[in-house]
C-alpha cells in the first residue's frame, strides 16, 4: 500500500465531525433516467485521510457496494491496534461507521501486518499461535459487527525475504483455511489483498507465496495490488496490460466474481537529471537516486499546468505521463547561494486509465475495481467508471431446486433445498428467493414463501403440502442480476392412514376395524383386504369415510387360526392411495 500518516488540526477535526453528521446528504443521484450502474467500485478509507476518503465513497454510493476502512494493524497473536482513534481523537469511531452503514455499504476493514520481520510468519507456523490469531481477528469482526475482514499482510512479500516463501506459503494456506471457517460460521466475509501473481507456465510467478489457487475456495474477495510497478525509476504506476495478465491468471484459479483489480489514486514524480548544485534543504530529495515524490490524481492536472507541461496518455499502459523542469534556489551547506535545475517525469492514472481497468471488470466479469485510495481520484475518473458500470450486462443467475424426498405422507414436512449460482459456480448470497407452488390440477403458480440465500447461496426450508404439487424457486431481476427460475420438482403426497383393530376374535364373531384418513374428507373409498392363497383379496365392498375422515369396517371369520388383513385407501389426482401395515387377528 501507499500512503503516509498525518495528524489533524482542531479546525480539521471540527469540519470532519460536521461532514460525518451530514454525510448522507452528499450522495449524488445519477443525472439521467437510466438504470443505476452496477456497483463495481470499492476502495480503502485510510485513518489518516478520512476528510477526503469517506466523502468520496458516500458521493459515489451508486457505484460503491463495500468499503475497506484502513484502520487496523496486527501486533501480536492477541493484539490488533486501532490506528483510527489516535489519528481522529475528536471523532469517535462510531461516527464514520454509522455513516458507512447508513450509506448501505458492507464494511470490511483491512488489517495490516504490524509486526517485525518474520514475526507473523512464525506466528502462522505454530498451530497454537495461528489459532490465536484467528480468534483475535474473528473477535474484532464480531465485537464491531463488521461484515468481514480484509487481510493486507505485505510483510511476507516485501520484508521477510524470498527464502521464507516456501514455508510461509504452506502456513498461509492453513491460516486462511482456519480463518475462513471461523468467519463463515458467523456469516462474515474473508477478503485478501495481495501483490500480483502470474500463471506459472508463463515463467513469471509473481508473489507466489500467496497461493491464489489453494485459497480460492476459502475466500470471498481477492483484491490485486496492480500498482507500484515502477518505483525506483520512472515508469507507469501499473500498466493495464500487466494488470490484465494478473487478472487472467486469477480468473483461471478463482471465480471471476471474487476478483477485484486495483487502481491507483496517486502518481509518482521522479527526478531524471540534475544540473547545478541543489540547496541543502532539498539536496537529498532532488536527486536521481532519491525516491520519487508522490501526488494525488486530482492534483495532477494543476501540477502539469503549473510547469507548462503537456500530459500525454499512453494507451498501451493506460496511464498519463508528463515531463518538466524545476529550478530550486537557496543556499548550499557552505551558506553560499546556489541553484539547480531538475528534470522530472511523472506518471499517473486518470479517467481514461480508470475506464480501461473498469473494462477489465466487464471483459472478465470481475467483482469490480478497488481504489488505493478513495478520495485521491479526480471526479472525472469515477464518472468514467460509472459509464462503464452502466454498460455492463447483469449477471446470469442459475437457480437450482432439489429435494431428497420426492414423496411424503400427508402432514409430514418435505425438506427443500435451493441454490443460486453465477455461471462460474460462485454462490449468490443475500438474495430474496420466492418458493412457488403449483398444486396438481391447477394452472397458476403461487408464492408460498420468501427466503434469503445464505453465504453459500443456498436456502433450506421444510414445506408441508396439502396435496401433490410442483415446486420451483424464482428471483427478481435487478441492476446486478437477471431474473432466474429453477426447473420444477414434483412432490407426490400420499394419504395418511391410521387404524385400530382387535388382536383376537372368536369363530363367527364380529371383527371390528376402525380408522381415520387424513386429510379429512367425506366419501373416500376404504377397502379391507385379506391375504388368501398367496394374494391380497378385497373383503366385501368399499366403505366410505365420514365427514371427519373416520371409517368403520366389520367382518367375521368361520375358521379358527390366524387371519391376515390390511386396509387400503384409494387415491386421486391430488393424493396417492396407501395401504396400512399388515395386521393379524387370532380366531379361536
Amino acid at each position: 500500500m501507499f500512503g503516509s500518516t498525518s495528524r489533524f488540526s482542531l479546525r480539521w477535526i471540527i469540519s470532519l465531525s460536521l461532514l460525518f453528521i451530514g454525510a448522507s446528504s452528499l450522495a449524488i443521484a445519477p443525472s439521467t433516467a437510466q438504470s443505476p450502474p452496477r456497483k463495481i467500485l470499492t476502495g480503502w478509507i485510510p485513518y489518516y485521510s478520512m476528510k477526503s476518503a469517506l466523502p468520496s465513497a458516500v458521493a459515489n454510493g451508486d457505484l460503491v457496494k463495500e468499503v475497506m476502512p484502513f484502520w487496523y494493524t496486527l501486533k501480536s497473536e492477541t493484539r490488533i491496534t486501532d490506528l483510527y482513534t489516535p489519528a481522529n481523537p475528536s471523532v469517535p469511531i462510531s461516527v464514520p461507521l454509522t455513516t458507512m452503514r447508513d450509506s448501505g455499504f458492507l464494511i470490511i476493514p483491512t488489517i495490516t501486518d504490524g509486526t517485525a520481520k518474520l514475526v507473523l510468519a512464525k506466528l502462522l507456523a505454530d498451530p497454537k499461535t495461528r489459532t490465536k490469531v484467528v480468534a483475535t481477528i474473528t473477535s474484532l469482526v464480531m465485537v464491531n459487527n463488521f461484515d468481514g475482514i480484509d487481510l493486507d499482510f505485505e510483510g511476507f512479500a516485501f520484508t521477510d525475504g524470498t527464502a521464507s516463501w516456501p514455508a510461509t506459503r504452506t502456513n498461509w494456506v492453513a491460516f486462511i483455511s482456519e480463518l475462513s471457517t471461523s468467519l463463515h460460521l458467523v456469516n462474515r466475509l474473508l477478503s485478501v489483498t495481495t501483490p500480483v501473481l502470474f500463471d506459472p507456465a508463463s515463467g513469471k510467478k509473481g508473489y507466489y507465496l500467496y497461493d491464489w489457487a489453494s485459497i480460492s475456495p476459502m475466500i470471498d474477495r481477492l483484491r490485486i495490488m496492480t500498482y507500484d510497478y515502477s518505483t525506483s525509476s520512472p515508469g507507469p504506476i501499473g500498466p493495464v496490460t500487466w494488470a490484465e495478465k494478473a487478472v487472467q491468471y486469477a480468473v483461471s484459479v478463482i471465480p471471476a466474481s471474487k476478483v477485484y483489480v486495483g487502481v491507483a489514486g496517486y502518481g509518482r514524480d521522479w527526478v531524471t537529471k540534475v544540473v547545478g548544485v541543489c540547496p541543502s534543504n532539498v539536496a537529498s530529495a532532488v536527486s536521481t537516486s532519491s525516491r520519487a515524490a508522490t501526488f494525488v490524481m486530482k492534483d495532477a492536472a494543476n501540477l502539469a499546468a503549473s510547469y507548462g507541461a503537456a500530459p500525454t496518455y499512453n494507451k498501451s499502459f493506460g496511464e498519463v505521463t508528463f515531463s518538466y523542469s524545476k529550478v530550486y534556489t537557496g543556499t548550499a551547506s557552505s551558506g553560499l547561494a546556489t541553484s539547480c535545475t531538475a528534470s522530472r517525469t511523472a506518471w499517473y492514472q486518470d479517467a481514461r486509465g480508470y475506464a480501461a481497468r473498469a473494462q477489465l471488470v466487464a471483459k472478465y466479469r470481475l467483482g469490480g475495481i478497488t481504489a488505493w485510495t478513495l478520495g485521491m481520484e479526480d471526479p472525472t475518473a469515477t464518472d468514467a467508471v460509472r459509464q462503464v458500470a452502466h454498460s455492463i450486462a447483469p449477471d446470469l443467475v442459475v437457480s437450482i431446486l432439489s429435494t431428497e424426498q420426492s414423496s411424503a405422507p400427508y402432514g409430514n414436512p418435505v425438506r427443500i433445498t435451493g441454490q443460486l449460482l453465477l455461471p462460474d459456480k460462485t454462490p449468490v448470497s443475500g438474495v430474496m428467493v420466492r418458493l412457488e407452488l403449483l398444486p396438481n390440477g391447477e394452472s397458476n403458480w403461487r408464492e408460498i414463501l420468501q427466503v434469503i440465500t445464505g453465504t453459500d447461496g443456498t436456502i433450506t426450508v421444510p414445506v408441508i403440502l396439502s396435496k401433490s404439487s410442483s415446486l420451483r424457486i424464482s428471483t427478481d431481476a435487478s441492476w446486478e442480476r437477471l431474473a432466474s427460475q429453477s426447473a420444477s420438482i414434483q412432490i407426490t403426497l400420499s394419504r395418511l392412514l391410521s387404524i385400530s383393530s382387535p388382536a383376537s376374535s372368536f369363530k363367527g364373531g364380529p371383527i371390528a376395524i376402525s380408522g381415520r384418513v387424513q386429510p379429512r374428507e367425506i366419501g373416500v373409498p376404504i377397502i379391507l383386504e385379506k391375504f388368501i392363497a398367496g394374494k391380497w383379496r378385497p373383503i366385501g365392498g368399499p366403505t366410505l369415510t365420514l365427514e371427519d375422515g373416520t371409517f368403520a369396517l366389520l367382518t367375521t371369520e368361520d375358521v379358527r387360526g390366524f387371519a391376515r388383513y390390511r386396509v387400503r385407501v384409494e387415491g386421486n389426482a391430488n393424493l396417492t392411495g396407501v395401504s396400512s401395515p399388515i395386521f393379524s387377528v387370532v380366531v379361536y
